[in-house]
């Protein structure tokens, strides 16, 4: 049974019929914004930009302050909206919806007036005697956010957090999966005491992401599918507008025969369960050098014994529900063709047939290889992938053989060793004994190589990616400009002297430039 199915309406607006993943109830009506909706949005916040650029980065800082406090009083109704619709376990509803979105609006609001105020920069060589440099950051105007699913609050807030410390106003969707954990964070960012007008989250479907898109904003950014994302940066490119593009991941995870292995099998396990596997950034590919492939094994089984899944399990429940049927179907596909391949299914492997909604089963395959494609694709779900390597060099060349890049993990008890295989697979960011932690400090740029991403978000980069970076050049002293018209013989000739003196002939001059 679908999440949503389009039921009929009188007027020209999509409407959606909302199933839960738990129990595939009806738990109610999407009203699809259509193109004329978000066209007023995007009018609306072209309006209210000029005064909010203009409002103090502390009074921008205090309004994030107080949407912090507001997540933190109303955790509980945003930890309910959230499991409603997509039947995560409630510890990742916490742990991902709350405590992240909370540290980062921390972070960004204590360290958004440092990171944009205007700064001197020195000017090279010569020049710097008669020139200074000044860089002030403009905000670029009205910014078009679509965020997915996976995390329906998290990446509403905190990009527009980002986005609106940086002086911008926003026009978000949502996913049509999760409308009303994203219409939360206009609730907050509203009793925060953020003007009309500055934060607008509209609800839709993909027909309504693509008219934000197309709709004059100055800057996309977008997290989802790399499909979809190839066709949010073509419409970008033919604006001329910049984008960044968090996408799909196919993320490695390195176990070394020095590997801690009982905190390895731990990290095995929430890499690729967390959020029900629902999170681009994590495990879908493990690594195990042979010299400990059993015994890694082993742990791995032992641990996945005691997982539990349901909601009657309350705060215990380990594995919550697949949010989507649509990602149930790619889940199944992909793990149909690793066994008809020849992959041995040792846990799970299929729905769970003891609860009614959309849950599969916690699930360990061996025998993998990448002509499956459960190691080639993103999988997004809870699924142990583990394939024995005679070493280290064999395992960073599976690792570096994928079309993704975002995210990846190394286990040894050498955190020399650590560091310099993380530095060497080829992908956006990469931890040492743990698991996607880089997306969950605010301060790390986060963004992929290859298929998984177009720029970063996140930390001082990621904040200043909401501005135009200008450069304002100021003559020192004034007076007559050398090199005014006419031009002469004997000015070229000084200019040729000068290089000379500079990188030719001297090491005062080579010391000056």
């Amino acid at each position: 049974m679908s999440i949503y199915e389009p039921i009929a309406s009188d007027d020209s607006r999509r409407h959606l019929q909302l199933r839960s993943p738990v129990s595939l109830e009806p738990t109610g009506e999407l009203v699809c914004a259509n193109a004329e909706d978000v066209a007023a949005a995007i009018a609306r916040a072209r309006a209210a930009q000029p005064a909010w650029a203009a409002t103090g980065m502390r009074e921008r800082a205090a309004i994030v302050q107080r949407a912090l406090h507001l997540v933190l009083e109303m955790q509980d109704e945003i930890i309910d909206t959230v499991v409603a619709e997509t039947g995560k376990a409630r510890t990742d509803a916490m742990s991902m919806e709350i405590f992240s979105v909370a540290d980062s609006l921390c972070y960004y609001a204590k360290n958004a007036e440092k990171f944009l105020r205007p700064r001197k920069r020195r000017v090279h060589g010569l020049l710097g005697l008669v020139k200074q440099l000044r860089i002030v950051y403009k905000p670029l105007g009205v910014v078009g956010l679509i965020t997915p699913w996976n995390g329906p609050f998290v990446l509403v807030m905190n990009q527009a957090a980002q986005a609106l410390l940086a002086g911008n106003t926003v026009v978000a969707k949502g996913s049509e999966v999760t409308p009303f954990s994203a219409r939360l964070a206009a609730t907050i960012f509203t009793r925060a005491g953020l003007p009309e007008g500055v934060l607008q989250v509209l609800l839709g479907d993909g027909e309504t992401g693509a008219a934000i898109v197309n709709g004059g904003v100055d800057k996309v950014s977008f997290t989802g599918s790399v499909a979809t994302g190839r066709k949010v940066a073509e419409a970008c490119a033919s604006q001329l507008i910049p984008c960044t593009l968090e996408l799909g991941g196919n993320d490695a995870m390195i176990v070394c025969a020095d590997a801690d292995l009982d905190r390895a099998a731990d990290g095995a396990w929430l890499g690729s369960c967390m959020n029900t596997g629902h999170y681009c950034c994590g495990t879908e590919r493990i690594y195990v050098v042979e010299q400990v492939y059993d015994e890694f094994l082993q742990r791995v089984l032992d641990k996945g014994k005691h997982l539990r899944q349901g909601q009657q399990y309350g705060w215990e429940e380990d594995i919550g529900a697949v949010f989507w049927d649509r990602q149930l179907a790619i889940i199944e596909a992909h793990v149909e063709d690793a066994r008809a391949k020849g992959a041995n299914i040792l846990m799970g492997g299929r729905r769970n047939p003891e609860l009614p909604g959309l849950y599969y089963e916690p699930t360990v395959i061996t025998g993998v290889d990448n002509s499956m494609d459960i190691m080639r694709l993103e999988t997004f779900g809870p699924i142990l992938c583990i394939q024995k390597v005679a070493g280290e060099d064999e395992a960073i060349a599976l690792a570096n053989d994928s079309e993704f890049g975002l995210n990846g993990n190394v286990w040894t008890q050498d955190k020399d060793k650590g560091y310099r295989l993380a530095a060497a697979i080829d992908t956006g960011s990469c931890s040492v004994n743990d698991m996607a932690v880089s997306y969950g400090i605010p301060a790390a740029p986060f963004g992929g190589r290859k298929h998984s991403g177009l720029g970063q978000v996140n930390g001082k980069k990621g904040l200043r990616g909401y501005c135009h970076e200008m450069p304002i050049v100021i003559d020192r002293f004034g007076g007559k400009m050398q090199n005014a018209y006419p031009y002469s013989a004997k000015n070229a000739e000084g200019m040729k002297k000068l290089m000379d003196f500079l990188w030719v002939k001297t090491p005062l001059g080579r010391w000056l430039s």
